[in-house]
């Protein structure tokens, strides 16, 4: 029921915003320059890696060494209103589309926090990873580490379609008040490294 349901609404929902996303795409190009979409890998479901879309919300903008500037520095106000909206999440749907991800769901992370989890952080890959989920609206990245698996456990052990539909509309409501974008003294989230004993 729930991939089900995931599929028949990521499906509405792209054809729906095809015109936004055409346009969305349009200026990320010009602001933010090619490509307009930055993808990469993700572990998903039992860990299994796959390639995330979303849309690039940071420039290229590089030092006189020639390495990324951080970065606070590579993201333009415009990138910030793409995260403060969530836009930057709807190329997303598409993962939904492929079954890669759920539009409800533990958060994708990078496929080099793999081996820093405990076996309880673990089980947050016990499920697709979604657009979505129980720890975004809850505090977003404004949670520490530890807080953010706990609920994406809770999620695990409690999920439902009815709880999805929940965490839907509360996600909207997030979006609206933009919320949690950002841990505090960081333009996005710090690093994970691991838990302490």
């Amino acid at each position: 029921m729930k991939r089900l349901f995931d599929f028949a609404t990521a499906l509405m929902a792209l054809l729906l915003l095809c015109l936004p996303l055409t346009v969305l795409t349009l200026l990320v190009r010009r602001k933010l320059g090619r490509p307009a979409f930055f993808r990469q890998v993700r572990p998903g479901l039992h860990s299994k890696p796959f390639e995330m879309v979303k849309f690039r919300t940071m420039t290229e903008a590089r030092g006189p060494d020639g390495a990324l500037l951080p970065d606070a520095d590579r993201l333009t106000p415009f990138g910030r209103f793409l995260r403060a909206t969530s836009l930057d999440e709807l190329p997303g749907l598409w993962n939904v589309l492929k079954g890669d991800m759920s539009l409800v769901g533990p958060r994708p992370l990078l496929m080099e926090y793999l081996p820093l989890y405990s076996p309880e952080q673990a089980r947050r890959h016990e499920v697709r990873p979604g657009i979505t989920g129980w720890a975004q609206v809850n505090g977003r990245n404004a949670l520490g580490w530890d807080d953010k698996f706990k609920l994406d456990v809770w999620y695990v052990d409690h999920r439902s379609l009815w709880l999805d539909i929940k965490i839907l509309w509360l996600t909207v409501k997030k979006v609206l008040v933009r919320d949690g974008i950002s841990a505090a003294g960081e333009a996005t989230m710090p690093r994970f490294t691991g838990s302490k004993p």
